[in-house]
């Protein structure tokens, strides 16, 4: 039996149909496999949300709530506590304080004693025309020679001196160079006595034993005060 053109013609068709739409089918199974690859799909069940929910709930209620009473009773003593460590303070400050005022007590005298008490050989005064040089103590201290002088003018006219012109010799007869600290360029007339310090370089004196003050008023040099014999064995 012969078939007809037309009609294998449609049944050839029809299966190239059906071959296309399997292979499309096929391909668009296999790309969305490939694009859906490691996804997963989202957890809905009502027990784990429960779940969850419990869990969140008993870590945050995990902090212990201390009562009221309780709370009061820690603030009460740390209160205290504060209170007797403030007094305590206060106690040693003020303890510390007699201490010390007792201490500064015993000193004073000590201390006005040793400032009284003269030291040996002095002082050495000498006098000129109503005034007055007197060396108070000699003593070695930061290199140098500090002689303590104390001037003084009873006299009626004032009188003025330039200290450059102070001449200070060792017991062999040799200049020596000094330098003054707190003396006045003038004494005022029937002031009162003043003091200051005479500074000698212990360079310079090496196997001296005694040294010697002269000092003349400047400009008219009417008076001459010299002190000698003044001790500076070490």
């Amino acid at each position: 039996m012969k078939l007809n053109s037309t009609v294998l013609l449609t049944l050839i068709l029809l299966v190239m149909m059906l071959g296309a739409g399997s292979v499309s089918a096929f391909w668009g199974f296999t790309l969305g496999s490939a694009a859906l690859k490691g996804v997963t799909a989202p957890d809905a069940r009502p027990t784990s949300k429960f779940a969850s929910s419990k869990s969140a709930k008993e870590q945050h209620t995990g902090v212990a709530l201390l009562k009221e009473d309780q709370i009061l009773k820690i603030v009460k003593s740390r209160i205290e506590g504060k209170t007797k460590a403030a007094k305590s303070k206060k106690k040693d400050d003020d303890d510390d304080e007699v201490n010390s005022n007792k201490l500064k007590k015993e000193e004073k005298p000590l201390q006005v004693a040793e400032q009284e008490k003269p030291q040996e050989g002095f002082p050495i005064n000498a006098q000129s025309e109503g005034v007055s040089l007197s060396v108070q103590s000699a003593r070695f201290s930061g290199g140098a020679l500090l002689l303590k002088v104390q001037m003084q003018n009873t006299g009626k006219d004032s009188v003025r001196f330039l200290y450059s012109f102070l001449d200070v010799s060792d017991d062999k007869g040799r200049t020596l160079s000094a330098s003054t600290e707190g003396l006045p360029s003038e004494l005022p007339a029937n002031g009162p006595s003043v003091s200051g310090t005479v500074s000698i370089p212990t360079a310079l004196l090496d196997n001296v034993k005694r040294i010697s003050l002269a000092l003349t008023d400047y400009p008219a040099q009417k008076l001459r005060l010299e002190v000698s014999n003044i001790p500076v064995e070490r």
